[in-house]
């Protein structure tokens, strides 16, 4: 497997190696949570650290079973710990050991002992750890390749940016298919392999459900409508109209579900003038955007969805929380709040049509703060431009940071 390197994520662990709290990556399964644990080790290798002061331990592997017992790793990993010097524990996809956090909490006490944990539950590893770990931890969302860290490991430099957005719709974020000597074939099956596990293992067992056929058609109606605003209740009426009856507290609870597993993302509607969140109808992404090949026919249609899904995963992975924004009965794609302040996307294939280009303006230019707005587009022809303010820029070079 080609191994990229993700800057973001290797900062954070080095900004907090050593210091006495608990580091914990969450993410989707096969996001590269354990290759970053790895690539983390080789530098404390590199920096002199002796290989017995680093112990790991994947709960994924047969090969640990036996320490999915709380007193067990404890035991195990104590016996290992070399005095006088600090000793790297990295324990992989935790959530696979009950009350994990009683042996956590005891290593925890020893001064010598730096922890590192990884886990697949969104739910698990957020909502959770704030009362298993509250105070002791810090936490890092890590998704799959960003669409810039996807294109650092494409060997082919000729390939043009569009060339290089093709293939990353086509291939997936995934950092296994990142050899770029898959087949189609092989792709496939590799996608339809983790939205399996993620379907059962992370979403069906976590809300106590074997209904995998409803929770697929609610995959399907998902994928069919990213970028726009939709509600369980919608959903429901949607479903039973079409044969399957089920209701809005049923869906809530699957839409809940495929939330914790880490599978969609939800943009809740945010009141620009209000500076509030409404509790009616959101939008919903997916954490890749090949994930919607899987579950609908790929008709060339909708690009411009599929790109304001991208445009979403770009903005998590500059650590934004991003909304609807929603002014003046106008639609305001995202809302993007960070340290640095909010920012203003409007999101579209094209914007060549002047009718098209006026009512994607019409949002931004309801919003009278001095907080920036961008236009991002496919366009080819006029990719950048100003108009009084907004700045329209093509949004492959913005996802790629030039």
């Amino acid at each position: 497997m080609n191994l990229i390197a993700r800057p973001q994520e290797a900062a954070f662990l080095k900004r907090h190696k050593d210091h006495h709290i608990i580091k914990v990556i969450s993410g989707v399964r096969r996001c590269g949570k354990s290759t970053l644990f790895e690539l983390f080790r080789q530098e404390l290798l590199a920096d002199g650290v002796s290989p017995d002061r680093i112990i790991s331990v994947n709960f994924e592997d047969l090969a640990y079973e036996d320490l999915t017992e709380y007193h067990a790793l404890y035991r195990y990993l104590s016996s290992r710990l070399k005095p006088g010097v600090m000793n790297y524990i990295f324990l992989d996809e935790i959530q696979h050991v009950p009350q994990f956090e009683k042996a956590v909490d005891s290593l925890f006490l020893k001064e010598n002992v730096d922890i590192y944990l990884t886990g697949s539950n969104g739910y698990f590893m957020s909502a959770e750890l704030a009362t298993l770990l509250s105070g002791r931890y810090v936490e890092l969302k890590m998704l799959p390749l960003s669409f810039g860290e996807f294109c650092s490991g494409i060997p082919d430099r000729s390939l043009s940016n569009a060339e290089k957005y093709a293939l990353y719709l086509k291939t997936s974020s995934f950092p296994y298919l990142t050899s770029f000597s898959r087949t189609d074939a092989e792709i496939q099956d590799y996608l339809t392999g983790i939205f399996n596990t993620v379907i059962v293992k992370d979403t069906l067992t976590r809300i106590r459900s074997s209904d995998t056929a409803l929770l697929e058609k609610i995959m399907k109606y998902l994928a069919a409508n990213i970028g726009s605003l939709i509600s369980p209740t919608k959903i429901a009426n949607t479903l039973t109209s079409s044969g399957r009856r089920t209701d809005n507290k049923t869906v809530e609870r699957f839409l809940g579900g495929l939330k914790d597993s880490l599978l969609i993302y939800q943009a809740d509607r945010y009141d620009v003038r209000g500076k509030n969140l409404l509790k009616t109808n959101s939008k919903y992404y997916f954490v890749d955007p090949a994930f919607r090949r899987l579950l609908i026919n790929d008709t060339g249609r909708d690009t411009g969805h599929i790109l304001e899904n991208a445009v979403y995963l770009e903005l998590l992975h500059r650590g934004c929380r991003v909304y609807v924004g929603q002014i003046a009965g106008k639609e305001v794609d995202f809302v993007a709040e960070s340290r640095e302040g909010i920012v203003y996307y409007q999101v579209a294939e094209t914007t060549m049509d002047p009718a098209v280009l006026e009512r994607e303006l019409k949002p931004l230019q309801s919003i009278h703060d001095q907080y920036p707005k961008y236009l991002l587009t496919l366009d080819k022809i006029t990719p950048e431009a100003n108009y009084n303010g907004i700045r329209k820029r093509n949004a492959l070079s913005w996802m790629l940071g030039q």
